[in-house]
């Protein structure tokens, strides 16, 4: 164990809590959790655990705490873990409780500042694991401002069925095709059997490894933090060395504000372009800007999809998934790509005390014989997957997920539903068909409340084998495992009186992801006629955490938060 000294500025917010006789009695409390003398003079650091047996993304985050735990300690700190909580947006997905998911968001963000500024802790190493986890932990460490790292649970390995790889949305895709009648009941339960092998986040560059990929892009986690596979020796390792890390960082007094910049932002956004991330990068990355004092809009997002290619071929849209993508060196290489390309700014401060440049600058490229991340010459997609549209139908904006393989434009009927249920239903029956635009509203942050993904329904699509047939509209969200021609964030929302509110079954709607556009083809003055009928529905909740969260949040195109 290191007898490194430390100054009393590099403990700025412990010292308040334990030094001098009047603090006698914190020490004595601290003394029954394990605390020794010496300890009273080292950095207290803040483990924030998203350990959780309720989802495999987060069973394991006990283990990789406690090495972080180690770590802290051999570079000479005082750890303290501490839990949090966790949902799982698979478990939930197409139920009441996936209500929850988003506003978990906020919840996790809430702990970790509250745990932290209450016991003074001088530094912060938080571990996710799920959707949420990232995104919260990083709110957190944004408003605390105090040296930080993420660490991220790392990616599952993909299961096996009849010599295929299968996941979670091959699980949801197959239902659609058991209610099509292209598949058996046996033949469902083995993909359900063999889906989920063991630990770690939906392996495709679905939402989890989406957000993972954007915080190392941030400078906020080690070097490919983000595509190490949650039950390798590598991520173990990982989590030892974030805990020498954060006492780097308390050395050097870098804070996630000297990390958290806009050129780091866009620097994240590229990323994710390239990756063909998920939708829910564009609400988490607004709301961890909002957090972190930091200027980012909708806008931004066009601007960098318009120069940045997709070069990743990943599922859900693609061929591979993240432990692919681990074999041949993870998203380090892309990165030092992306930054010999001009397209990141390598001045950008991170956590190992270096700028992203430096941190690059040894990484070895991807092996030739390898067709996971496509050159330059030769993308997936010119331009990037996530597309802000705007029109009468969106004023304030929305986000399509664009692979290019559902087409670029599509026009069709509306068929309205006023739940993700209701949606659902129709879809496996077989009401909805080609040409269908399905419309699924008061699902918005506060109509919903909690803007619930559609993974249930899209799947439902794809899985019937209209994915290039029928467009999904919405004001909620998608999974990161959502593909076809699905638009989210529809802002304002219906709930709020939005224009997505007044529209009826047969309404002609038009989407062109080439000019960026979503019109709701009806004359304006029938338009304003719907719009002076129309009632706002009564709240779902008019009590706990969901109401107050409807009270609280504000919109989509400003991240969804809720302060």
């Amino acid at each position: 164990m290191s007898a490194k000294s430390f100054r009393k500025d590099q403990r700025p917010y412990s010292s308040v809590v334990v030094d001098g006789v009047e603090r006698t009695p914190s020490r004595a409390m601290l003394r029954a959790v394990g605390f020794t003398d010496a300890d009273f003079k080292k950095p207290q650091i803040g483990i924030a655990s998203t350990w959780s047996k309720v989802t495999p993304c987060n069973m394991h985050i006990d283990r990789l705490a406690a090495e972080t735990e180690k770590g802290i300690g051999v570079a000479g700190g005082k750890a303290v873990m501490f839990n949090t909580i966790t949902i799982s947006d698979g478990i939930s997905m197409g139920t009441e409780g996936m209500k929850y998911s988003l506003v978990s968001r906020e919840v996790i963000a809430d702990s970790i500042e509250a745990v932290s500024a209450c016991e003074g802790f001088d530094g912060v190493v938080a571990l996710g694991g799920c959707d949420k986890n990232m995104p919260g932990c990083l709110i957190a460490l944004a408003r605390l401002d105090r040296p930080s790292v993420f660490v991220y649970g790392g990616s599952i390995k993909p299961g096996c069925y009849c010599g295929k790889d299968v996941d979670i949305v091959s699980v949801f895709e197959a239902v659609g095709q058991h209610a099509k009648g292209e598949i058996t009941s046996k033949e469902l339960a083995g993909i359900e059997r063999t889906a989920i092998p063991g630990e770690g986040s939906c392996g495709g560059m679905y939402t989890a490894n989406t957000m993972a990929s954007a915080i190392e892009a941030l400078g906020m986690s080690l070097p490919n933090s983000s595509s190490r596979v949650a039950v390798s020796r590598e991520k173990a390792e990982e989590a030892h060395a974030a805990g020498r890390a954060v006492m780097h960082l308390i050395e050097k007094g870098i804070r996630p504000s000297d990390i958290l910049t806009r050129p780091a932002f866009l620097n994240a956004i590229t990323v994710v372009m390239a990756l063909g991330g998920s939708t829910n990068a564009v609400l988490h990355l607004l709301a961890m800007a909002k957090s972190a004092r930091v200027r980012l809009r909708l806008s931004d997002f066009t601007a960098v999809g318009k120069k940045v290619p997709v070069l990743a071929d990943l599922k859900p849209s693609g061929k591979y998934v993240m432990a692919d993508l681990a074999n041949i060196g993870g998203v380090a290489p892309l990165m030092a790509r992306l930054l010999k390309e001009g397209l990141l700014d390598g001045d950008c401060m991170t956590v190992t005390g270096k700028t992203l440049k430096q941190n690059l600058a040894l990484i070895k490229p991807y092996p030739r014989k390898q067709d996971v991340i496509r050159p330059f010459n030769r993308p997936v997609k010119k331009q990037g997957n996530l597309v802000i549209l705007k029109g009468n139908l969106a004023p304030d904006g929305a986000v399509a997920k664009i692979s290019g393989k559902e087409g670029l434009v599509f026009e069709g009927k509306a068929v309205v539903f006023n739940s993700e249920e209701q949606a659902l239903k129709k879809i496996l029956d077989g009401s909805v068909k080609a040409g269908h635009v399905v419309v699924i509203r008061y699902e918005g942050p506060q109509g919903g409340p909690g803007m619930r993904e559609m993974l249930a329904p899209t799947s439902a699509i794809m899985g019937r084998g209209l994915g290039k047939e029928v467009a999904l509209i919405t004001d909620g969200r998608f999974s990161g495992g959502s593909h076809g021609f699905v638009i989210g964030h529809i802002t304002p929302e219906a709930y709020t009186g939005g224009p997505l509110a007044l529209v009826k079954n047969g309404d002609v709607i038009s989407i062109n992801a080439t000019v960026r556009s979503i019109e709701l083809k009806v004359a304006k003055s029938e338009l304003e006629r719907r719009s002076k009928a129309w009632k706002k529905p009564r709240p779902k909740h008019k009590h706990g955490v969901l109401a107050k969260y409807a009270r609280l949040v504000g919109p989509a195109s400003e991240g969804a938060v809720t302060d």
